[in-house]
C-alpha cells in the first residue's frame, strides 16, 4: 500500500480529488430529496443480492438478479427528474459558480419573526394563506408556475399578498432566504387517500409539496383561521404563535457549510 503511493504522480492525485468531488456533489445534490429514500432501498437490494450469492441462495439470488437486470431500465425514469434538473444546473454552467448566499443566525431570526407576524395577522382574520419556505430542495420548478417576485420578507408584505380576491391571492408563496421569490404558484396534490375531509385544497398542496421536498409549507385555513404546517409529508396543525416560532428556528438551524461547496444547494 505505501508502496503504491510513493509512485502517486500529480496527475493521479488530481484526478483522485476531481472523482471525490463529484462524489461528494452528487451527494451534497441529493440530501433531502427523494432520491435519497431510492438510494436507500437499491442499497439494500443490493445487499441482499450480494449475501444471496454469498451463501449459495440460488433461487433467491436469480430472482434479485432479474430484479437488478429490470432496475437498470428502472433507474433513468425514477430518477428522470433529478437527472434532469442536475444536467440543467450543469448546462447553466453552476457548478463552479458561487451558491446563493447562507443566511446568518439574525436574518434567519429576522425572516421567521416576519412570517409568524404575518401568520398570526392571517390567522386572526381568518385569511387563507398557503406560505412555503424553502430549504435544500430547490423548488425552481414550482416557483416558475407563480408570479416571479424580488422583496424581503416583511409581515407587511405576506399580508397585502393574500389580501383575498387580489391577482397574488390563490395559490403559494415561495421564500427562499429572506426573499419572497414568487406568488400565486400551483402545488402538487398529496395522494395520501387517509386525511380528512376536513381538509381542504390548501392543506392537500402543503403536505403534496412537503412529500417532494424538505422544504416547510405554512397554511392558514380560510374557514377556522387555524396554523397548520407541513413537513416531510406530516401535518401539524392548531399551531399559535409561540409553537410555530419555536417549530420553525428548529428546522431552519444553519448547518455550517463551506459556500463554495454548495453547488447542490444553489438556485438562480
Amino acid at each position: 500500500m505505501l508502496e503504491q503511493l510513493r509512485h502517486l504522480s500529480p496527475l493521479d492525485i488530481l484526478d483522485i480529488l476531481i472523482v471525490a468531488f463529484v462524489f461528494y456533489r452528487v451527494i451534497v445534490w441529493i440530501r433531502g430529496t427523494r432520491a435519497v429514500q431510492l438510494l436507500k432501498g437499491l442499497a439494500v437490494l443490493l445487499l441482499a443480492y450480494f449475501f444471496s450469492r454469498r451463501f449459495g441462495l440460488a433461487a433467491t439470488s436469480w430472482l434479485l438478479d432479474k430484479v437488478m437486470t429490470m432496475g437498470l431500465i428502472a433507474v433513468p425514469i425514477i430518477f428522470q427528474p433529478e437527472l434532469r434538473r442536475g444536467l440543467e444546473q450543469l448546462g447553466r454552467g453552476r457548478l463552479f459558480t458561487p451558491a446563493s448566499r447562507l443566511l446568518g443566525e439574525e436574518d434567519v431570526s429576522r425572516m421567521i419573526q416576519e412570517v409568524v407576524r404575518a401568520v398570526q395577522v392571517l390567522a386572526r382574520n381568518k385569511v387563507g394563506a398557503l406560505i412555503v419556505l424553502e430549504r435544500r430542495t430547490g423548488l425552481k420548478e414550482v416557483e416558475e408556475t407563480g408570479i416571479p417576485l424580488d422583496a424581503l420578507v416583511s409581515a407587511e408584505f405576506l399580508v397585502n399578498v393574500f389580501v383575498p380576491n387580489t391577482p397574488l391571492h390563490d395559490g403559494a408563496t415561495i421564500i427562499r432566504n429572506d426573499r419572497v421569490v414568487a406568488a400565486g404558484c400551483f402545488l402538487p396534490l398529496t395522494e395520501n387517500q387517509d386525511l380528512s375531509k376536513d381538509l381542504g385544497t390548501r392543506h392537500r398542496a402543503a403536505l403534496g409539496i412537503s412529500e417532494q421536498s424538505d422544504c416547510v409549507a405554512i397554511v392558514v385555513s380560510e374557514e377556522t383561521g387555524i396554523i397548520s404546517v407541513a413537513q416531510e409529508g406530516r401535518l401539524r396543525r392548531h399551531l399559535d404563535e409561540g409553537s410555530l416560532k419555536d417549530l420553525l428556528a428548529g428546522i431552519f438551524k444553519q448547518e455550517a457549510t463551506l459556500p463554495f461547496l454548495r453547488w447542490g444547494s444553489s438556485h438562480g
